[in-house]
């Protein structure tokens, strides 16, 4: 890897035929693009054998590469050597066959391909006039992945409603607080931002608690709801409801409800009719949450879960999770768009053109916080269409079926326990020998398994995460990467099996 280092912009100049003609030549674009696909078509066909989780100390690759970037042109050979050598060792290897940790990023050859293509056409689709196949086919696709969902008629463009893809569920959620929050401050005055309360449960990613911040919500005014084991870690409508009464009573003005479908911790569901109800009873916006979850959906069999969204006004589920569509891409729908366009748009002169001011098409820039997007609708298409339906709801169902049995193994060893339902493809479990649940003792046994996670995650064969869920400290298999299969499942609970023993040996040994 060469640097600048001394050299100097004459040398620059002499040498300046070094450099293709053109940054975008065909032909070099050609060469170069068969040798990176060749190289990722062998990083997928070798990952299994990498450490799934980084092995590599802070500041590794800064002790590598130069201090400076080089004054020459360097081949691409060079730079995918380089990455071989030194890049892939930094990576946590989340296309991992043995990827069971936080949710899933399920990539897939069609979500690739749409990205590169999306990339290529590099088009910034900010109104309808600057890409209108963008725009259209973004409109299109999620009215297909609306309807896919069964979701009401009023979330879809056919239905007075509409879709957007966003980065992630962070803008999904601000984009809607947002609109929310001018919606109420229109009506009491923009002085009283301070009154408006924001209510989620203690499960509610902390995704709320960021937008809410970034709203200009008072900080004192952000409600995280107490759920309970009785409910599954649920949030229950009883609940809320003594919250905001007590708020009401204050002389606050409940703003904005996020439940969740699928909570990270536990994938928890939160009882959506009854707290849609609440909702109601108070004119709040209600935001659905179901950023993992929501792709399960599709199928017929998990549609109940987001059961009441009818009563939402707004939904969201992030495709790039476990929907085989390459980050980023944040399916949001709402049941009025104008909210949003009324919080978030700004038409300068430069951007004014006849299609918009015909109010025929649809501005995207008005319906999320930047004004440049990318032609995301690109490869959720490329999915949609390169699998169909009836895939797509049997690579879910697949990921189900192998949770189901890494589930059966862990309640087939009695150290073990299943610490809350499994809703969908991730299980929630614990080593507890002696099933030790207050006191020191539980002290003891989330000691344990700290250790255990650390042990399985240091040894490279799987990666897990973990959760604190009722004050117990539980290790979380996410099932959902698409290169997963039923061995890896099971050699999963052998390395499992293989770190307790070694754990409860040593304990057993240190008494």
């Amino acid at each position: 890897m060469g640097s600048l280092g001394s050299d100097n912009i004459a040398e620059l100049e002499t040498n300046g035929s070094a450099f293709p003609l053109n940054p975008l030549e065909p032909e070099e674009f050609r060469r170069q693009g068969h040798l990176v696909i060749d190289f990722l078509a062998d990083y997928y066909q070798n990952i299994h054998k990498y450490p799934v989780r980084s092995q590599v100390e802070p500041g590794y690759l800064k002790k590598i590469l130069p201090e400076s970037a080089p004054n020459q042109p360097e081949s691409i050979e060079t730079i995918l050597s380089d990455i071989t050598d030194h890049i892939i060792l930094g990576i946590t290897h989340w296309q991992s066959p043995n990827y069971f940790a936080y949710f899933p990023s399920s990539g897939s050859t069609a979500g690739f391909l749409g990205e590169m293509l999306s990339t290529g056409f590099n088009a910034v689709c900010f109104n309808w006039m600057s890409s209108p196949a963008a725009t259209e086919l973004e409109m299109i696709v999620t009215d297909w992945l609306g309807k896919l969902l069964a979701l009401p008629e009023k979330f879809l463009f056919s239905g007075g409603g509409g879709g957007v893809l966003q980065g992630t569920t962070c803008e999904a959620i601000l984009c809607t607080l947002t609109a929310a929050r001018d919606r109420v401050l229109n009506k009491i005055g923009k002085d009283q931002i301070s009154r408006l309360v924001v209510y989620g449960s203690d499960q509610t990613h902390c995704a709320l608690q960021k937008a809410a911040q970034i709203a200009g919500i008072h900080p004192a005014n952000f409600r995280a709801v107490t759920t309970f084991k009785s409910d599954m870690f649920g949030l229950n409508p009883e609940e809320l409801q003594k919250v905001v009464s007590a708020d009401v009573a204050a002389g606050l003005v409940p703003l904005y409800l996020c439940p969740t479908v699928g909570t990270t911790s536990s994938t928890a569901v939160d009882q959506l009719p009854g707290l849609c109800s609440v909702a109601a009873e108070h004119g709040m916006w209600v935001h659905v949450d179901a950023a993992y979850a929501g792709s399960a959906c599709i199928c017929p069999e998990f549609r109940h879960y987001i059961d009441g969204v009818e009563g939402a006004t707004s939904f969201s589920f992030n495709a790039h999770k476990w929907f085989f569509t390459n980050l980023d891409c944040c399916c949001l729908w709402v049941q009025e768009p104008q909210a949003l366009v009324n919080a978030l748009s700004t038409n300068p002169e430069y951007l004014r053109n006849k299609a918009t001011e015909s109010q025929k098409v649809v501005d995207y820039k008005d319906w999320q916080i930047a004004l440049s997007r990318r032609f995301r609708a690109m490869k959720l298409w490329m999915v949609m269409r390169s699998y169909g339906v009836a895939n797509l709801r049997n690579f879910l169902r697949g990921h189900v079926r192998m949770a189901k049995l890494f589930e059966g193994l862990v309640s087939s060893d009695k150290r073990f326990e299943i610490v809350v339902p499994r809703n969908f493809a991730m299980v929630c479990f614990w080593l507890n020998p002696k099933k030790d649940r207050t006191g020191s003792g539980l002290d003891r046994v989330n000691e344990l398994n700290r250790r255990l996670l650390e042990e399985v995650n240091s040894s490279g064969r799987m990666y897990m995460t973990h959760a604190v869920i009722g004050g117990e400290y539980v290790i979380r298999f996410a099932v959902g990467a698409t290169l997963t299969e039923e061995k890896h499942v099971r050699c999963a609970w052998k390395a499992v099996r293989e770190h307790a023993e070694a754990l409860l040996g040593e304990h057993k040994r240190l008494q």
